[in-house]
């Protein structure tokens, strides 16, 4: 033990974390331990919000697999990480929230910033822990990063701002890495008999691979079988698209060849993926879950097996190692394997299914117009992306349209704001992503309701030199909304269309590098410019309103009225 003030504990154990890069607003409620974390060698990112903290946080940690810690002063500063720090929860990210509060002595008087933290988060972490005494700084602290990535998900550790000062004897806690099983070797021996007596298998590759560093796995048991391979929603980089049997993502805007070979499977292998019911929705007109289908589902957390979709066969374990141990099993005892002698068929499928989704996705929404219609925005984009970029989506009607255009070859490619769905989530977890991957470019795709959300954060990226790329979808509307009002509410627009001035414009008044395109020609080059210029890039492609599938319309209806005056408007809506 070793005698020292609580703020060098705090600092002592975040060094002993791993912890290089912390993301937050300075505050005289930590500053104390904010004042020797350069000495530790830990970068402090001052940003612009704090919900742009967490999200930074949450990109970091997605990128590097390390955790992602944020910080801010007590009370408001705190109020404001409760969307990141929830969309963080969805992501599954070891973000690690920092939150000092109202000192110990004066708690429940109503002063000063003073708010109750612990139940703002208690449903959106995997484990929160009150620091009460100095003396017990280590211990709690270290107790967060470890359960964040135990658990995969958000801690919070939450500290009295007197109990920074004093001192006490410290043990700094080494971190606890705990290793991954396969699961069970009797539902692994199942899963295997299952799978060998399928003759058209279909793989789903979940977020749950790329955690595990799993892809490579995924590879082998997809070609041991020649089973087509599809990602999960949202989860476009478990999976690399050069492969010969990637089929692209199911789920809202997803791959019409990937849904069309789900359709026809017999056994249905979802690897690391709970198969949340919005990734699992018919789309484009097609009610692609095979009804009779088996599935074998292999989940880290067993409350999850069977959860939306019953399960055959349910593995507990950790999805690298449960597909390797289910590939041995099938690659062993000269056991025969139903698949085999239906792979011709199947490979000739798959490649027909795919031929005719990128001939569709070559023609759908091509014009050559200006403003640029949005899927040859998409398209364009797609053609011009660097093989190694990360790239980062916000929530809204182009964006949810990119799920038919990003593929991958690397897993850690990909951070969306999940079934969460906040808007300004993209840009600062593309922040967050360039910080703990300095050497790939990070592209954030951006609506332009969501950019008023979180553009403020370009002033980060100036002051801090994050190069990172904002991709912005100017059409002067909150899309996916106005698509309802379309739908259901006979184009009555009420807060939907918007009044934009120059982002790019902005972006060059705060420093960073500002470009404005309107043709399609002009994408591919503007994006391979802003990535070429090393400094904060803010890509305005101007484009047509044309709108997308509507996200929920399952769970919409027409509207009716019982007021006579309203009547007009339910008859309208008919």
């Amino acid at each position: 033990m070793t005698l020292m003030t609580p703020s060098e504990a705090f600092v002592e154990t975040l060094v002993a974390q791993g912890v290089t890069h912390v993301f937050g607003i300075v505050g005289s409620a930590y500053m104390d331990a904010l004042d020797i974390f350069e000495p530790a060698g830990i970068r402090f990112i001052s940003v612009a919000h704090e919900q742009g903290a967490g999200h930074m946080a949450d990109g970091y940690a997605r990128a590097s697999g390390r955790h992602g810690v944020c910080i801010g002063q007590n009370g408001p500063g705190i109020t404001n990480f409760v969307t990141s720090i929830a969309a963080a929860y969805w992501a599954h990210s070891p973000v690690v929230v920092i939150t000092p509060e109202t000192g110990s002595n004066t708690q429940g008087l109503g002063g000063f910033q003073e708010a109750e933290q612990l139940p703002f988060f208690e449903k959106i972490t995997k484990y929160q822990a009150h620091c009460a005494h100095q003396g017990r700084m280590a211990e709690l602290l270290s107790r967060c990063f470890d359960y964040a990535m135990l658990e995969r998900g958000p801690t919070q550790f939450n500290i009295p701002r007197d109990l920074f000062y004093g001192e006490a004897d410290y043990t700094i806690p080494k971190p606890i890495r705990v290793e991954r099983g396969p699961g069970g070797p009797e539902s692994l021996d199942e899963a295997a008999a299952l799978i060998a007596q399928a003759e058209f298998p279909v793989i789903l590759s979940g977020g749950g691979v790329v955690m595990s560093r799993g892809v490579e796995e995924v590879i082998k048991l997809a070609e041991h079988l020649q089973a087509p391979v599809i990602n999960t929603y949202l989860h476009n980089d478990s999976f690399p698209q050069s492969h010969p049997l990637w089929c692209g993502p199911i789920g809202y805007q997803g791959s019409k060849a990937a849904m069309k070979l789900l359709a026809q499977a017999d056994v249905v292998i979802a690897l690391g993926t709970r198969l949340g019911p919005f990734g699992t929705l018919p789309q484009h007109g097609i009610d692609y879950w095979p009804k009779d289908a088996k599935l074998v589902q292999v989940e880290a957390n067993p409350r999850r097996i069977g959860l939306v979709k019953q399960a055959s066969v349910g593995v507990c374990g950790d999805a690298k190692a449960a597909t390797q141990a289910i590939r041995e099993r099938l690659e062993t005892g000269n056991k025969a394997i139903a698949a085999h002698q239906t792979r011709d068929a199947r490979k000739a499928e798959i490649e027909k299914q795919k031929r005719a989704w990128e001939a569709e996705l070559n023609e759908w929404g091509q014009g050559a117009g200006s403003p640029v219609a949005p899927r040859r925005a998409l398209r364009e984009l797609e053609k011009a992306m660097p093989v190694d970029a990360m790239v980062t989506t916000d929530i809204g009607n182009i964006c949810s349209v990119s799920n038919s255009y990003l593929r991958f070859e690397q897993p850690q490619s990909f951070f969306a704001a999940m079934s969460f769905g906040n808007c300004g989530y993209a840009y600062p977890t593309a922040i967050g992503a360039k910080v703990a991957s300095p050497d790939r470019p990070a592209v954030a795709y951006v609506g332009d309701g969501a950019w008023g959300m979180s553009l403020q954060e370009t002033l980060t990226a100036v002051r801090e030199n994050i190069p990172t790329v904002a991709v912005v979808f100017n059409n002067q509307q909150w899309g996916a909304e106005k698509k309802n009002q379309v739908d259901f509410y006979a184009d009555r627009y009420v807060g939907t269309n918007l009044e934009n001035p120059s982002f790019a414009g902005i972006a060059n008044a705060m420093g960073a590098n500002g470009i404005t395109v309107d043709g399609p020609d002009q994408v591919g080059d503007a994006l391979k410019e802003a990535i070429a210029s090393g400094r904060p890039s803010v890509l305005e492609i101007m484009v047509t309103q044309e709108l997308g599938d509507p996200f929920r319309r399952d769970a919409l209806k027409k509207p009716h009225r019982l007021l006579p005056k309203y009547q007009a408007y339910s008859v309208a809506a008919e």
